[in-house]
C-alpha cells in the first residue's frame, strides 16, 4: 500500500474528529439557533444606575388602580441615559405616567408612538430630562430617561388598570417583576411592528443587581374574606373593617418572580353574579362576572396529547415542575383513553407517532421516557402545536391538549393564526411553568383554544393546580355562551370562551344607555340554559372606561394578526388609545423637562438595566462554555499539528 494511503487509512478518524472539534469550537462562538446570548451594550455589566420599584394597588371588587414608583439613580461620574424592560400584567391599561425631579413633577402627554420617539430624542440632543414609555411586544413596556446629572435621581410613575381574576371561588391578582427571556422563533411569528427591539439585558446569577421592589395592596373586595395569602412572597395582612392594608414583610425583595395575592371570601358569599357599572362623560360602563352551575355529567373517554417544552429558558427548576406535571396527568389516565406525548425545543420529538391506548405499560414507558426529559436548545413552537392539534378522536372521545411552557417567545400572533385553523375538534390547555412565565401569551392561548390555563408558580402549587386542571378535563365546559345585550352595545370579549368548572363568565361593555338585567344563554353537557344577570343597583368602579378601550383595542389586535386591513385596523386602535390615553403599539407616553440641564459639550453614557433572571430558571443555552471551546480549540490544533507531523515522516 502507497505510504499516503495507509497515512490516510490509519490518521482519517483522528483527521475528522479534529474537524468535528473544530467545528463545534467555532460554532461555540458564534450565535446560532436556539441560542440567547444576553449582555450589555459594552458586552459586560455596568452598575452605573440602580432602579428601585415601589408598587401600589388599590383593589375595589373585581378593579385594581395600580401606581408604580420607578426611581433611576445614577450612581456614577458621568451624565446618564437609560433604559429597561418593564412587564405589566397582562391586559394592564396603562394610561399616565409622570416624571418626578426633586420637587418638581412633568405629566407626560400620549402621542403617536414614532412622533413620541422623536419628541424624546429632540429632548436628549437639546440636553433636557425626558422619560418615556411604550409598548415592546406582548405585556412588556420599554421605559427610557434620558440626561440625568451625576448623583441625581429621577423618578418614573406609571398608573394602569389591571382586571382582578376569580376562579374556583378565589380572587387573586398577580404583577410580574420580571419575565423569562424571550426566544425569536425562526418559524411561526407573523411579521409587523412589535415595538421597539431592546436587547434583553438579565443580570448575572452571581452579580448583584441594582434593582429592589416593595409592593403593598389596599383591598376593599366587597365580600367578607375568610383568607388572605401569597403563595410567592412573605407578606403581612392587616384588617380595619372591610378594608385589608397587605406589605411584604421584607422591606425590599429581589424582583426575580411574579407576585402573587390571592383571597377566599367567606362561604356563604361566594358571588354567583357581580356587576359593576361607570357613568363617565355621558356614557355608560359595566362590568359583569357571572358563576355559571357546576354540571354533572359522565366522563367521556379522552384523547390526551401532552407537550412538554424543553427549550433552554426552561432550565433549572423549569423543567422539573414541567415534567412532574405531565406525569401526574399521566398517571390519571384511564383504561379506555388514550394518549400521545412530545418534546420541543429546536427540534420536535414525539414519544410515538401516533395517539396510543392508555394500557398500564404505555403509560409507564411514556412515564419513563417524560422522567428524562432535559432542557436545551430554542423554542420553535410552531411545530409543536400543528403536532398537537393535528389529528382526530375517534367517535365518543374528547381531545384535549396539554402544553407545558414558559410561553417565552417574542411575538405569539403567527402561532394564535396557527390554533385558530388548526384546532379541530381539540380543546389546549396551557400549563404555564416558572416563576415568571408569559401568562399574556398562555391566556391568548387558552383563548384561541377553546380551552383554560393554568399558571403553577413552584412545586409546592403543583399538586393542587394540576388537581384543579384534572377536574376541568373530566367536566364538560358550558358551550355556545351569549349575552341579550342592547342595541348599541359594544361588548369584549366579543366571542365568549367556553367556561370550565369553576370559571366565571366575564364581559366588559359600553352600554348605549343604561339597563337594568341582561340575559346571559349558553349550552350545557345535556340542555339548554339561561340566566338573568342584573345591572340596576350594580356597584360604582372607576377605570371600567380604560379597561373597555383596552378591550377593544385587544380585541383590533386580533384582527390585524388574522390578517385584517391593516391601516384601517391600525389607525382605529390609534384613535382609540389616543382617546383613552392608554399605550398601545401605536401610542406612546413621553414627558420632557424643558429647561437644559446637560451643556452640549458633556458626554452622555447610555446605561441598559438588567432584568433579574426568574428564580429557579437556569438557562440551558445550546453554546459551549468559553473555557470548553478554549480547550476544543486547543486540543483540535493539537491533533492537526500531530497529523501533520505524522503525514511528514510517511514521506521520508
Amino acid at each position: 500500500m502507497h505510504a499516503s494511503n495507509r497515512f490516510l487509512s490509519t490518521w482519517q478518524p483522528l483527521l475528522i474528529l479534529g474537524g468535528l472539534l473544530l467545528a463545534l469550537a467555532a460554532h461555540a462562538t458564534t450565535p446560532g439557533s436556539g441560542e440567547l446570548r444576553l449582555h450589555d451594550r459594552a458586552g459586560h455589566s455596568q452598575n452605573l444606575a440602580s432602579l428601585d420599584t415601589d408598587v401600589d394597588y388599590h383593589v375595589s371588587g373585581l378593579v385594581a388602580e395600580v401606581e408604580v414608583r420607578q426611581q433611576f439613580r445614577n450612581t456614577g461620574k458621568d451624565w446618564l441615559e437609560g433604559d429597561y424592560l418593564l412587564p405589566l400584567p397582562p391586559g394592564a391599561a396603562v394610561y399616565s405616567m409622570s416624571m418626578e425631579i426633586g420637587e418638581r413633577r412633568i405629566v407626560a402627554e400620549i402621542q403617536r408612538k414614532q412622533a413620541a420617539q422623536k419628541v424624546f430624542a429632540q429632548a436628549r440632543a437639546n440636553g433636557q430630562r425626558a422619560a418615556l414609555v411604550e409598548a415592546d411586544s406582548g405585556n412588556l413596556f420599554r421605559a427610557a430617561v434620558t440626561n440625568v446629572a451625576p448623583g441625581e435621581a429621577v423618578t418614573i410613575v406609571l398608573h394602569f388598570w389591571q382586571r382582578i381574576d376569580y376562579r374556583a371561588g378565589e380572587f387573586s391578582l398577580r404583577f410580574p417583576l420580571t419575565f423569562t427571556p424571550r426566544y425569536h422563533m425562526r418559524e411561526g411569528a407573523q411579521p409587523g411592528d412589535t415595538g421597539i427591539h431592546t436587547a434583553q439585558v438579565f443580570a448575572d446569577d452571581n452579580a448583584q443587581a441594582p434593582l429592589r421592589t416593595h409592593i403593598a395592596v389596599r383591598l376593599d373586595a366587597g365580600v367578607p374574606l375568610a383568607t388572605v395569602n401569597s403563595p410567592s412572597h412573605a407578606i403581612v395582612s392587616e384588617q380595619h373593617g372591610k378594608l385589608w392594608n397587605i406589605h411584604l414583610r421584607d422591606a425590599r425583595v429581589l424582583p426575580d418572580r411574579d407576585f402573587v395575592l390571592r383571597w377566599q371570601p367567606k362561604p356563604q358569599t361566594q358571588p354567583n353574579v357581580a356587576s359593576f357599572s361607570q357613568d363617565i362623560d355621558g356614557q355608560h360602563y359595566a362590568m359583569l362576572m357571572l358563576l355559571p352551575p357546576q354540571q354533572q355529567a359522565r366522563r367521556l373517554p379522552r384523547e390526551l396529547i401532552l407537550i412538554i417544552d424543553t427549550s433552554g429558558s426552561m432550565g433549572g427548576e423549569s423543567i422539573r415542575q414541567a415534567r412532574a406535571a405531565l406525569d401526574l396527568a399521566l398517571s390519571q389516565l384511564q383504561p379506555g383513553d388514550r394518549f400521545n406525548v412530545a418534546e420541543f425545543n429546536s427540534i420536535l420529538n414525539p414519544w410515538r407517532p401516533d395517539a396510543v391506548p392508555a394500557t398500564p405499560q404505555a403509560v409507564q414507558q411514556a412515564r419513563a421516557w417524560v422522567d428524562q426529559l432535559q432542557a436545551r436548545g430554542g423554542t420553535e413552537m410552531a411545530p409543536a402545536l400543528s403536532f398537537a392539534l393535528a389529528g382526530h378522536a375517534p367517535p365518543g372521545y374528547v381531545r384535549q391538549v396539554l402544553f407545558a411552557t414558559d410561553g417565552a417567545v417574542d411575538d405569539p400572533n403567527g402561532l394564535m393564526q396557527l390554533i385558530d385553523e388548526q384546532r379541530g375538534d381539540s380543546h389546549l390547555f396551557p400549563i404555564g411553568i416558572g416563576s415568571a412565565p408569559n401568562a399574556q401569551f398562555l391566556q391568548a392561548a387558552a383563548r384561541h383554544g377553546r380551552g383554560s390555563e393554568t399558571l403553577i408558580a413552584d412545586r409546592s402549587t403543583l399538586d393542587q393546580k394540576m388537581h384543579e386542571l384534572l377536574q376541568k378535563l373530566d367536566h364538560p365546559a358550558m358551550r355556545e355562551l351569549h349575552v341579550d345585550w342592547p342595541a348599541g352595545t359594544d361588548a369584549y370579549p366579543r366571542q365568549l370562551p367556553d367556561l370550565y368548572l369553576g370559571e366565571p363568565l366575564l364581559v366588559t361593555a359600553k352600554l348605549a344607555q343604561p339597563v337594568s338585567e341582561v340575559q346571559v344563554h349558553g349550552q350545557l353537557a345535556d340542555r339548554a340554559w339561561t340566566a338573568p344577570a342584573p345591572l340596576a343597583g350594580s356597584t360604582p368602579a372607576e377605570g371600567l372606561d380604560r379597561l373597555w378601550a383596552q378591550a377593544r383595542i385587544a380585541d383590533l389586535e386580533d384582527q390585524l394578526a388574522r390578517g385584517g386591513e391593516s391601516p384601517s385596523l391600525v389607525e382605529q386602535i390609534t384613535r382609540i388609545a389616543l382617546k383613552a390615553h392608554l399605550v398601545s403599539r401605536y401610542t406612546s407616553l413621553v414627558a420632557v423637562d424643558r429647561t437644559p440641564t446637560r451643556r452640549a459639550d458633556a458626554a452622555l453614557r447610555h446605561q441598559q438595566i438588567p432584568n433579574l433572571m426568574p428564580t429557579g430558571t437556569h438557562f440551558a443555552q445550546t453554546a459551549t462554555p468559553a473555557e470548553l471551546e478554549l480547550w476544543l480549540a486547543l486540543l483540535a490544533l493539537l491533533l492537526a499539528a500531530l497529523a501533520w507531523w505524522m503525514q511528514q515522516r510517511a514521506r521520508r
